[in-house]
């Protein structure tokens, strides 16, 4: 009995051991976009359908970073955002076309979409950034791992004052996992944080003529 615990002990050791740390929550900076290159294992992400498209019903949106025989990718459910308009038809036998639909305003995502070359000790740990879906775009994730790089880019129009990108990188520091600093503010007032100038002081000093009393 002795022996089976101690099994079980260690073997929950064992997988608990190897299961990336969690990260703090990330701390919020206003008017920036969020991005990155690459997710440590078991992040999850979730697609977000465009203004005047939606999911059909049932679908699941979300995709997790998992390791399939050694190597980390994404997993993910089919699903496909449509024109709420087209879902709405009263028409019962018209064919579905996702592949043409009217041209969307381009909207910033919490992923970039290009295409990143990992190393082969990345490719075990880490997936590249998630495909793109046509009418979609991902939503920043709240929860991270430690090895969680993310970049930071103020918003057009709130990009005044400098820095206006930077860089977080979730890991463990003196003991404790935290973000690593970022001393960065997005604003759109361009005479923000300048230092206020003080006015030297003028003084005038008037000659002191001893009055002679008679």
């Amino acid at each position: 009995m002795e022996l089976k615990c101690l099994l079980m002990w260690l073997l929950l050791g064992s997988v608990k051991g190897n299961r990336p740390e969690a990260c703090p929550t990330l701390p919020t900076i206003e008017f920036a976009d969020v991005t990155a290159d690459m997710y440590p294992l078991r992040t999850k992400l979730y697609y977000e359908c465009d203004r005047g498209y939606t999911r059909r019903s049932g679908q699941y949106l979300g995709i997790q970073c998992r390791s399939i025989e050694q190597v980390a990718s994404w997993v993910y459910k089919e699903f496909e955002c449509i024109d709420e308009r087209v879902l709405l038809s009263t028409a019962p036998t018209m064919e579905l076309d996702v592949t043409q639909k009217p041209e969307r305003k381009t909207q910033k995502t919490t992923a970039p979409q290009k295409q990143v070359n990992l190393s082969a000790s990345e490719q075990k740990d880490f997936c590249g950034p998630p495909k793109t879906v046509p009418h979609a775009s991902l939503r920043l994730s709240k929860h991270y791992y430690v090895g969680q790089v993310l970049h930071f880019k103020c918003q057009s129009g709130y990009d005044r004052r400098p820095p206006t990108s930077g860089t977080r990188e979730c890991k463990e520091m003196n003991g404790k996992i935290d973000w690593t600093p970022l001393d960065m503010r997005c604003t759109n007032d361009s005479n923000e944080w300048l230092p206020q100038t003080v006015e030297p002081a003028i003084f005038f000093v008037l000659p002191i003529i001893p009055a002679v009393f008679m």
